[in-house]
Order: C-alpha cells, then sequence, then structure tokens
C-alpha cells in the first residue's frame, strides 16, 4: 500500500512494531478513510482515500481483496475488519514479525522511513509547510489552519529552530508510544 518514495517499492514501516502504536495509528487511518463516520470504510471511502494519498489501486483488485474482510450484512469494513485487513497485507508483503532479528534496530529503521514521508524535500527537517501538505493529503482538518500546523511543529520543536528534525520527531513518537501503552 505505501511506497517509499526513493526505491519505489513498498516501504517497511507499514509494518508497525509497537501493538499499542500500531493500534492507535490504525485507528486514526480508520477514521480518516471512514468519510461519513459511520463506523465502516465502504469501498468508495477506501478508494477515495488512497487516491487522496495518490496511490492507484486497480478496482477490481481492491474489491476482490476487501470484500472478503467485510462481515456478512455490512456494506463496508469495520473497525476490527480493516486491524484483520492490515495484518493480513503486513504478512503478505513483509512477512512475519517473528522473522525481525533485532527489534530495536527496526523499530528506528520504521521511524526514519516516517520521517521520510513528512521531510518532503529530503533537507532533514519537518517544516510546517512540509506538515501541512502531508495533513493535507490525508484529509485532516488541521491542514487548513497554517496556524495550528505551526503550534504543532512548536510542540515537538525541542531546540526552537521552528522545524522538526530526526531526533524531536523521534522522541515524539517515543513519547506517543509511551503514553499509548500506559492508557
Amino acid at each position: 500500500m505505501e511506497v517509499e518514495p526513493s526505491l519505489g517499492g513498498p516501504s517497511s514501516s507499514f509494518r508497525l512494531r509497537s501493538p499499542s502504536l500500531n493500534c492507535l495509528r490504525l485507528r486514526r487511518i480508520f477514521d480518516v478513510f471512514d468519510a461519513n463516520g459511520d463506523g465502516m470504510i465502504t469501498l468508495e471511502e477506501l478508494r477515495q482515500a488512497l487516491e487522496q494519498l495518490g496511490l492507484e489501486a486497480d478496482q477490481s483488485e481492491l474489491e476482490s481483496t476487501v470484500l472478503c474482510y467485510v462481515k456478512p450484512g455490512n456494506t463496508g469494513l469495520e473497525f476490527e475488519d480493516f486491524e484483520t485487513l492490515h495484518l493480513s497485507l503486513g504478512h503478505t508483503f513483509f512477512g512475519s514479525e517473528d522473522d525481525l532479528s533485532d527489534p530495536a534496530a527496526q523499530e528506528e529503521a520504521d521511524l526514519a522511513e516516517a520521517f521520510k514521508v513528512f521531510d518532503e524535500d529530503g533537507d532533514g527537517y519537518i517544516s510546517a509547510a512540509e506538515l501541512q501538505v502531508v495533513l493535507d493529503k490525508l484529509g485532516l482538518p488541521e491542514a487548513q489552519e497554517m496556524d495550528r500546523v505551526q503550534q504543532m511543529i512548536i510542540s515537538v520543536d525541542q531546540n526552537q529552530d521552528g522545524r522538526v528534525d530526526f531526533s524531536e520527531f523521534k522522541n515524539m513518537m517515543q513519547n506517543v508510544t509511551i503514553r499509548s501503552t500506559a492508557a
């Protein structure tokens, strides 16, 4: 599903290592894809979300893949179905998580991949403008207000240079992990 910009192939950052962080992120993704907020992602909502992210999917392949996860009587994927689909895609594209020899190194690599998604110009920093682009691609309302985007940057920017470097990004992500496991 996710394409690594520099290599044009699947990115290992799609499969996350922390179960609690994975569930939190997956829930956020589900909520973004569920455009009408009815608790289900229809094929049309999924197609539109992928299109907004700039990802092309063959409609018949998408349909055949997704429909086998939709419960009888439902018109779309509930969160649990979406979670099962994600897990299945992770195993299909990236193998079993048991294949990992060094989870800490893999987590670092995953964070670096995630950072690259935001650092569009590759300068090693996430600016407010770059964050705004990603939020907009995800269809999040925060993207419409540059003041809110700048506030997000300020809240993570420890050295107060107006942008987020990898160390600050990593610290933020580790704090999210700690908070989500404590909840």
